[in-house]
């Protein structure tokens, strides 16, 4: 079952702990960490994904939340959030039309690929009612849906899956 947008925003209402302000201290924890490549157009959408992702036991990266990061993206940007890719578990991608339609999204899926292995990389499709975002992809990767029991699961293109509290 696709994640609602509703519930990531419900979920974000929610907000327990904070967002990992950098890669060491996502994986300080001992969790799965995981990169969440996303558009900063959706920052409420990343808030309820992080918290969401929070309660199967994954510690999440976002970028803005990482005062190490240029306020402008540039050079440097590029640099540090293939360092932050390589550092964390998992790479995530947070499909949304704002990430479908963003210059840094593709790229970043386009680095992980190429430096993670192929399990590594799960899109998390969202719907917002009317349509769902992430399908392309999802011949591709993995993806993280709500299993029939309401719990988080990664499942792979043949619909195999696996409760991410057991990644």
């Amino acid at each position: 079952m696709t994640l609602r947008q509703s519930d990531l925003r419900s979920a974000a209402t929610r907000q327990t702990t904070q967002i990992a302000r950098s890669a060491s201290e996502a994986t300080r924890t001992g969790q799965q960490t995981a990169f969440l490549c996303h558009s900063h157009a959706d920052r409420e959408l990343v808030i309820g994904t992080v918290e969401t992702l929070r309660s199967s036991g994954w510690n999440v990266y976002v970028d803005w939340a990482d005062a190490s990061m240029p306020a402008i993206p540039d050079a440097t940007t590029a640099s540090r959030i293939k360092e932050r890719i390589v550092a964390t578990n998992w790479f995530l991608f947070l499909a949304t039309t704002n990430s479908m339609s963003s210059r840094w999204c593709p790229w970043e899926i386009g680095y992980a690929d190429g430096r993670k292995p192929i399990d590594r990389i799960l899109v998390i499709p969202t719907t917002d009612g009317q349509f769902t975002y992430g399908s392309e992809y999802l011949g591709l990767y993995r993806r993280i849906d709500r299993s029939t029991d309401g719990l988080l699961a990664a499942y792979s293109p043949s619909n195999a899956g696996v409760y991410l509290r057991n990644l």
